[in-house]
């Protein structure tokens, strides 16, 4: 009698960023090592935008793994690639390309998403970012089977994740990489002992989109809540941070807190500065208070720097009579 056969014995895989390289890394490590890495091409990146490797792409070449860069997976030769591979399964996480038809039926046993949220929640290409900014208290992880329509498919498994508990979104993203990792791998071993084990339908109710992140989403408006707009620096510090402007200059905001211990809000317009210590910097905006604690002005080296080195080293920018407006679009 022939040995029965060790599904999924051949895996491919498709990411591009740092969330995708640690799935990578993961299945590296255990009894499901990929053979095939599909990732995005080199992009321009840095001052002086030099063409570079992307994080897959970097841990594909320490594993000595094949690796494909096509601009699109209709390229001349990518499903002829791909076919010659004749993967079991293609894992896919943050690729940020679409999978035609063609090549979600390419595989044996089809495609498995890493994806990170709590599907049919936060379905798209900014899950992470998306969530922190709507305020979620919690997110996590899904294990998905792809089809078609945009994360729509049958979920194997699904891990939560409290935001609160990462000490900002930098961790929250490992953090999910770490729990989507360990996810992969409980399902890959499911599926080696029940290779017709089958994934649960989403539900219809509770389905929101993940836009993918634009400039316009940097510009903050003083007009909104206090808790809104420190979820949307939260959100946005790791990669593009917020934006908003004190005169003529530029300033990025990397953290700050909402407070509403304040009594004269009524005689404040949104964006204006409080008078305080020296220590810190407190805006009005539409609803509370928001204190600032680390930013970034667009003058000199442009260092990231804390509330009290920017009033020491700003004074004709941080105080009352310099009020806080919406940047215009980077």
């Amino acid at each position: 009698m022939s040995e029965p056969s060790r599904y999924p014995s051949k895996i491919a895989f498709a990411g591009s960023p740092e969330f995708a390289a640690a799935i990578l890394h993961r299945l590296q490590a255990s009894d499901f090592p990929c053979g095939l890495v599909l990732t995005q091409p080199d992009r321009p990146r840095g001052r002086g935008r030099t063409r570079s490797a992307n994080a897959v792409k970097s841990a594909a070449i320490q594993y000595d793994l094949p690796i494909l860069q096509p601009a699109n997976l209709r390229e001349e030769g990518v499903l002829e690639a791909l076919s010659k591979f004749g993967p079991d399964v293609l894992v896919v996480a943050a690729y940020g390309l679409l999978l035609p038809q063609q090549v979600l039926e390419l595989p044996t046993h089809g495609c498995i998403n890493v994806h990170a949220s709590l599907l049919p929640r936060w379905r798209g290409a900014a899950p992470i970012e998306r969530s922190v900014m709507a305020g979620d208290d919690i997110t996590g992880v899904s294990i998905m089977e792809m089809e078609r329509g945009l994360d729509t498919g049958p979920v194997y498994a699904m891990e939560s994740v409290s935001i609160a508990a990462c000490a900002d979104v930098a961790e929250l993203e490992i953090e999910l990489a770490n729990r989507g990792g360990e996810l992969l791998l409980e399902v890959l071993q499911q599926l080696r002992a029940n290779p017709d084990l089958r994934p649960t339908p989403q539900p219809e109710s509770g389905v929101c989109y993940a836009d993918k992140l634009s400039a316009t989403d940097r510009l903050i408006d003083w007009r909104c809540s206090a808790e809104q707009i420190a979820s949307q620096i939260w959100a946005l510090s790791h990669r593009m941070p917020a934006i908003t402007q004190l005169k003529e200059t530029q300033v990025q905001l990397i953290s700050a807190s909402p407070e509403h211990s304040q009594s004269e809000q009524s005689a404040r317009e949104p964006g204006q500065q409080i008078p305080g210590d020296r220590k810190s910097i407190l805006v009005a905006c539409g609803e509370g208070y928001l204190r600032i604690k680390t930013l970034k002005v667009a003058r000199g080296k442009g260092l990231v720097m804390d509330a009290s080195d920017a009033r020491n080293g700003y004074p004709d920018l941080f105080d009352e009579k310099s009020i806080f407006t919406t940047a215009a679009v980077p």
